[in-house]
């Protein structure tokens, strides 16, 4: 799989988890240099709290398109250490 943003690959894997019908890429899958901090969170009742990043290519940026669980539920402990991604990401096979 293949997480693309402003025709840049800013992930890959072939061993992504999926849930709720969104893959979770490795930690190891990002091109890490794509990949800022963000201060935004959510909540999730089942998972945790999700953290953001936000992407920038080029110059542009998409603000908080990236999330993952640092301590996520137990229910939801197969996703630590992946991030998943929204906001016009598009994800490949």
């Amino acid at each position: 799989m293949k997480a693309i943003w402003n025709g840049q690959i800013i992930a890959e894997s072939d061993k992504t988890i999926i849930i709720e019908g969104n893959h979770y890429f490795p930690n190891s899958a990002l091109h890490t240099q794509f990949f800022k901090p963000s201060e935004h969170t959510s909540k999730c009742f089942w998972k945790g709290t999700a953290h953001y990043y936000t992407i920038e290519v080029e110059g542009k940026e998409n603000h908080n398109a990236a999330w993952y669980y640092p301590e996520p539920y137990q229910a939801a402990e197969n996703i630590k250490n992946h991030v998943a991604f929204w906001k016009g990401v598009e994800v490949i096979d």
